[in-house]
């Protein structure tokens, strides 16, 4: 395993912030702004437009599955450009072509308005190209940086972080606005118009960046240091363990009549890195000497590292749901426009409520950093990334729990002000300022020199595989079996499935916890 030399105690302390960052934060926050802003009208224009011609009873179940659907698309493509950029292209010009392919979805979405086969192709293309580019931008503002001036990233990470939500929090406010006044086709358009100002400003900033050529071919990579673990005399324990995740990938897909495509393949993948990932540790050790010991350590790090992404899964199952499931709720609840408190001249529709969370991201960022993290510091307890993210894991539980209490109230036959959905939406998103903006830094840091790219796109894997959970979860319901289950449970079905997914998040939380105790940071960060 490499790992970059350390500078010196104080080299660098005064090294001033790469010149070139403020071209990927404009990107950036454009980019998210165009990203959130058809992502956030996407369940009420589905429900209240297209899927009309679907009974009533059925549209919101239906609308669920078309959004999680297109999340996991969003959430897989990574792996694809995280192979494209680390083998072929670099950094820099897989995010600008990609870029592109991402404005002509936006394009489909805005002509497609009425064409269900064509909006879904416009969605596709947005789910590659937003998902091709989403581990290379945030890879590309690493490799800005090194280790004279590396103390500058952790900064740079969460003014990266704010800037997305800063684009969302507009997104979430004006889109759900423009859909009802002016329609979809220009619901749509302007968030197309700003990812082609976000390809721009990108393309103006070619000439400052640093750019980390591709890898070339490497005889100790991680798959071959792998295969040579498998294959090596004596690995029976871990060829039989890869194996029969190969099976059970197999005998996944055999579901796909069942199931659906993306839930079948998606599970597949999942078991084949699960048992693959256990087979090749197993029989790690038997790779020495065929291959350097850094590259053995460095295959020993990145298993380790895909716990930590596995176990963070159950908090991207509930985080996405705000979008989805919370909208739905918020459809059924009261706007307190007879309050003198309440904003009705700006949130309207229950869609808008989502603003609440970039919002809140972009207050609990600097709170965090200038005044929890330092009294805890005070207090003898030093928050490190692990830690951060297993808190953030269990408030979000927390979260849910709130919203399924506010449900059973509905459930009851009492009317609700949707100004109750404030607290769970304050809950989650301090929950997600913990476990997101901190994982983007752990997972580059954590990450070896050739495989950020890809380490990265495992890192947004993990929120395929949480909304794998909901997809999987709204299957389960169309069992007769589980739903009667659930009726005798005296529960509705959404209630239950909140407090479901609320006990999912605080199990998650607490193996997370004990994982993390064994956990050993290591720093990847270039040489100077």
């Amino acid at each position: 395993m490499t790992t970059a030399s350390p500078a010196a105690p104080n080299a660098g302390r005064d090294a001033p912030m790469p010149p070139q960052v403020p071209y990927i934060i404009g990107n950036e926050a454009c980019e998210r702004f165009s990203f959130y802003g058809m992502r956030n009208i996407l369940t009420p224009f589905l429900v209240t437009s297209l899927l009309l011609s679907y009974p009533l009873a059925d549209r919101a179940g239906i609308a669920k599955d078309v959004f999680h659907t297109f999340v996991i698309g969003v959430y897989f493509f990574p792996l694809l450009g995280g192979w494209l950029s680390d083998r072929f292209f670099g950094k820099y010009r897989t995010v600008l072509w990609l870029s592109v392919v991402y404005c002509i979805g936006h394009a489909f979405l805005a002509i497609f308005e009425d064409n269900r086969q064509g909006f879904y192709a416009g969605l596709f293309l947005i789910a590659l190209g937003s998902g091709g580019i989403k581990p290379l931008v945030s890879a590309f503002v690493g490799d800005q940086f090194d280790q004279t001036n590396k103390h500058k990233a952790k900064l740079v990470y969460d003014a990266f972080y704010w800037t997305i939500n800063f684009g969302s929090f507009f997104a979430s406010l004006l889109m759900p606005r423009i859909l009802a006044a002016w329609g979809p086709a220009w619901a749509f358009g302007i968030p197309g118009i700003l990812m082609g100002i976000a390809t721009v400003v990108f393309w103006m900033g070619r000439k400052k960046y640093v750019h980390v050529p591709p890898s070339s071919p490497n005889p100790h990579s991680f798959l071959n240091v792998a295969r040579t673990a498998l294959m090596a005399p004596g690995a029976v324990a871990g060829r039989l363990v890869a194996g029969f995740g190969l099976l059970a990938a197999l005998g996944s897909l055999a579901l796909i009549p069942q199931m659906g495509f993306v839930i079948a393949a998606c599970l597949a993948l999942g078991l084949f890195l699960l048992f693959g990932g256990i087979g090749t540790g197993l029989e790690l050790e038997r790779a020495r000497g065929a291959h350097p010991d850094e590259a053995v350590e460095g295959v020993r790090a990145v298993l380790r590292i895909l716990i930590v992404f596995a176990l963070v899964t159950p908090f991207w199952s509930l985080f996405d749901q705000k979008a989805s499931t919370w909208v739905l709720q918020g459809g059924a609840m009261a706007m307190p426009h007879d309050q003198w408190w309440w904003p009705s001249w700006l949130v309207q529709q229950p869609a808008q409520m989502q603003a609440l969370n970039p919002l809140l991201v972009m207050l609990l960022i600097p709170f965090n950093n200038l005044v929890l993290y330092p009294a805890l510091r005070r207090l003898g307890f030093e928050p490190t990334a692990l830690r951060r993210m297993g808190f953030g894991i269990a408030v979000s539980g927390l979260a849910w729990v709130v919203a399924g209490a506010i449900q059973l109230y509905l459930d009851g036959g009492h009317p609700a002000s949707i100004a109750w959905q404030i607290l769970p939406y304050a809950l989650l998103t301090f929950g997600e300022v913990l476990v997101s903006a901190t994982g983007l830094e752990f997972a580059y840091s954590q990450s070896p020199p050739s495989m950020k790219g890809t380490i990265m796109s495992f890192w947004l894997l993990s929120v395929t595989f949480g909304n794998l959970w909901v997809l999987m979860t709204n299957a389960a319901l169309r069992n007769e079996l589980v739903s009667g289950w659930i009726t005798n449970s005296g529960l509705s079905e959404t209630a239950f499935l909140m407090f479901f997914f609320a006990g999912f998040a605080l199990v998650a939380a607490a193996v997370f916890g004990l994982y993390a105790t064994r956990y050993k940071l290591v720093d990847h960060y270039r040489a100077a």
